[in-house]
């Protein structure tokens, strides 16, 4: 079975990881840790980065920092990971959903205001398998209404936005640095990895102290092992930072070769009348994470079905994520009653991702499919 995704890992990684067992610095302290976050930084373009366990962890870890509790309401598109859902439930507030643009499948920015409430404390946007959310657009709508925007940019490691500053001059930004916190998945199939692993990012100094605070067990900085306030045990191991850092010294060869194998398969696919490709809208640039594609409406195998004989000839796929509004979980807490969400719920039915190995060979088994 070709895999969905496979892991690249770095030629140096062995040699960090084994630089930590043979120093015995294999738990939550050594210099690894203090690198890997430098580094991931600088990369970034961001004072601080906070490691932590993982991207659920990271996002749940931005929310503590922020202080948001019960009452108080976050924004997040419909269609996402549960994490997005489960770091706000986590925390006693409300998760409120949004419907998603049809062609990223980014939280929709004309949808945004109308779900707004005087609870409203945070918009958290997820660049959703790779592509950027239209930045442009969600910035004014935060500034507006004193929201706290998160980036929950877990599948989008050095993908950027091109914005537009007051004097009308056009520049480019790393996700992860234009929001005032970004949040960073390393689990196995992300295109930095350390096995699993997150990273919090922020220019905000107060932020940044409250999250390396939460994150190991908040002991009191007047005296360790006393607790002043209720803390996690979010912390990254000396071996995952050294992993990470040297998968972050080949970051740009690895969305290098992501952006080529996209262009393969384009190429390869452009002819399949029944498959929608990804775009890039021209604000962005999009890592293609994951090549994902939608079944068209009309074609007469359903996207269940196609997976399901693309596996027979020994490819892996994934569907697009399942709506948040459809999760069983969230619907027996009593949340999103009578909600529709109708672009999340067709982009869901209809999509899915393409394995980024064998190139050649997966486009070979899906002409054959279809013929």
């Amino acid at each position: 079975m070709i895999p969905v995704n496979e892991p690249l890992i770095a030629p140096k990684a062995k040699k960090y990881i084994l630089d930590c067992l043979n120093t015995g610095w294999v738990s939550s302290g050594g210099k690894y840790i203090n690198s890997f976050e430098e580094s991931f930084a600088k990369y970034i373009g961001i004072k601080y980065a906070i490691t932590t366990t993982s991207g659920t962890t990271a996002l749940h870890l931005a929310l503590a920092a922020l202080g948001i509790g019960p009452g108080d309401e976050v924004i997040i598109p419909d269609l996402t990971i549960m994490s997005c859902a489960l770091a706000v439930i986590y925390l006693g507030a409300t998760p409120v959903l949004v419907d998603v643009d049809p062609q990223t499948g980014n939280i929709d920015p004309s949808k945004i205001e109308e779900k707004i409430t005087k609870k409203t404390k945070v918009l958290m946007v997820v660049h959703l398998y790779g592509h950027p959310a239209d930045m442009q657009k969600i910035l004014p709508i935060a500034k507006k209404h004193k929201l706290i925007l998160i980036e929950d940019a877990a599948e989008a490691h050095g993908a950027e936005v091109q914005l537009i500053n007051s004097k009308g001059r056009k520049y480019w930004q790393k996700v992860g640095s234009i929001g005032d916190i970004g949040c960073f998945s390393f689990y196995g199939n992300k295109i930095v990895t350390t096995g699993e692993g997150g990273m919090i990012t922020t220019n905000n100094e107060k932020i940044a102290q409250k999250a390396r605070l939460l994150k190991d067990l908040a002991h009191s900085p007047k005296l360790r092992f006393f607790h002043e306030v209720v803390g996690y045990n979010f912390r990254m191991t000396n071996i995952q930072a050294a992993l990470g850092l040297a998968q972050l010294e080949q970051i740009e060869s690895y969305l290098k070769k992501k952006r080529l194998m996209a262009q393969k398969y384009t190429k390869g696919l452009i002819d399949m009348t029944f498959l929608q490709l990804p775009t890039e809208e021209p604000w962005a640039k999009s890592v293609y994470w994951m090549y994902a594609v939608l079944i068209k409406k009309g074609y007469k195998t359903s996207r269940d079905k196609f997976c399901e004989m693309l596996k027979q000839h020994g490819i892996d796929t994934r569907t697009y994520f399942i709506p948040l509004h459809t999760q069983p979980a969230l619907k027996k807490m009593g949340l999103f009653k009578n909600e529709k969400y109708p672009v999340s719920d067709d982009l869901s039915k209809k999509g899915l991702a393409i394995t980024n190995s064998q190139i050649e060979t997966v486009i070979k088994e899906i002409n054959k499919i279809t013929k």
